[in-house]
């Protein structure tokens, strides 16, 4: 009887402890489950706060290279020297540059619009073949009317 109360006494102890360990896996499973959605809107946001700042500095490069290029312009503006005949010389080659793009650009033009007189008059042709087989078909089905008859 004696063995018998400690063999219950031990399997209810066993009980015990198994509960208490799932309680425990249960608990740690949720504090991992926690901590990892935690690490995930804080990377979230980390991404977020990385690429915004790669913008900002993107820009703020652009931004310091258009100072530079304005106050070396206003520079050279102001002094009025040999810079000045270099930009004139820039200017000729890009007025050279524009006349000649305005030449291929108007031959351009002039080979759209004959294409398009050759189409339109291939297409008139092919209009008045088309209206002359029906004619021919139409006098074929008649003559082969009276000599059915």
């Amino acid at each position: 009887e004696e063995q018998n109360a400690k063999t219950v006494g031990m399997s209810h102890l066993d009980a015990q402890m198994q509960m208490h360990m799932r309680l425990f896996r249960a608990q740690r499973n949720f504090y991992i489950a926690g901590f990892a959605l935690f690490l995930c809107l804080v990377i979230k946001r980390l991404v977020s706060l990385i690429s915004a700042n790669a913008g900002l500095q993107a820009e703020k490069e652009a931004a310091m290279k258009q100072a530079e290029s304005a106050s070396k312009a206003a520079e050279s503006f102001m002094k009025g020297d040999m810079t000045g005949g270099a930009d004139t010389k820039d200017v000729k080659e890009l007025k050279e540059a524009l006349a000649k793009a305005e030449k291929e650009a108007s031959a351009a033009k002039k080979d759209r619009d004959s294409m398009k007189a050759q189409s339109e008059s291939l297409n008139r042709e092919y209009d008045r073949l088309l209206a002359e087989k029906d004619k021919l078909e139409k006098k074929v089905s008649i003559m082969g009317d009276k000599k059915d008859d």
